[in-house]
């Protein structure tokens, strides 16, 4: 599925925008959990609200069946719970693919069940927007060439800005940063 006309280029300037309204240079680090709290969120570790046990159960029946997600109370300030099993890059990943979803305005629209657990999901045209849109808060262009200006490894750009190495790669392909800083 195809992202509209011009979601890159806008996902491009709110990651700016953010970046910007948290005080951040291009030499710093996005932290998911940061940017949840900097849009009003609170953020929980699974194991706060289910028996981690039962996290592990999930987690060995189905490894990707749990990443995140987001609650919205009437009322309420949304709160993003995030599957504490993950590596800390891919908590800190999908922390902000659910920031990513609030930043969109996305609305919970259908309940699924996994092992017995409900979960509320977004439509797979959502999904994309919010992914894009994480890539794009976590690692922004402008960052990106930061560190390859600096001819930091895209494993040192994964350590530094706790990624995972496929994070780095694809932010460094899709953006075009790699043919830019050749020339």
């Amino acid at each position: 599925m195809a992202l509209r006309r011009g979601f890159k280029a806008e996902a491009e300037r709110i990651a700016t925008e953010t970046w910007e309204a948290m005080n951040l240079e291009p030499g710093d680090r996005m932290d998911g959990v940061a940017l949840a709290k900097h849009l009003g969120c609170s953020v929980h570790s699974a194991s706060e609200l289910v028996d981690i046990r039962d996290l592990q159960r999930l987690y060995d029946l189905q490894k990707n069946a749990f990443f995140a997600c987001t609650f919205k109370f009437a009322g309420k300030r949304p709160a993003v719970v995030y599957n504490p099993l993950m590596d800390e890059p891919r908590r800190n990943s999908d922390v902000a693919h659910e920031a990513a979803h609030l930043c969109l305005d996305h609305q919970l629209s259908r309940l699924k069940r996994v092992g017995g657990v409900a979960f509320l999901s977004c439509d797979k045209t959502q999904e994309e927007e919010a992914s894009w849109l994480a890539g794009c808060l976590l690692l922004p262009r402008f960052a990106l060439m930061h560190d390859l200006k600096r001819r930091l490894s895209q494993k040192n750009i994964s350590e530094k800005r706790v990624l995972s190495t496929d994070m780095v790669a694809y932010r460094i392909r899709v953006t075009g940063a790699a043919r830019q800083f050749r020339s």
